[in-house]
């Protein structure tokens, strides 16, 4: 009789990395995305853009200046 819920504990291993592989992969990409976007709109020469960014760093408590 088998029982497919059985998991081989060395394919479960092999989830487990890849799992945390994957996590730290996407938070880099948000940090990345983060720090381009920041750059982008806070040295923006756009002055909506850059008073809204400006605007929101304030409303967040983030001091700016």
């Amino acid at each position: 009789m088998s029982n497919a819920h059985t998991l081989n504990p060395e394919s479960d291993t092999a989830i487990r990395v890849t799992t945390t592989a994957n996590v730290v992969v996407q938070a880099a990409m948000a940090m990345a995305l983060g720090l381009i976007v920041v750059g982008m709109v806070g040295f923006s020469h756009i002055s909506a853009v850059h008073n809204a960014a400006h605007d929101v760093r304030h409303a967040n408590a983030f001091p700016c200046h």
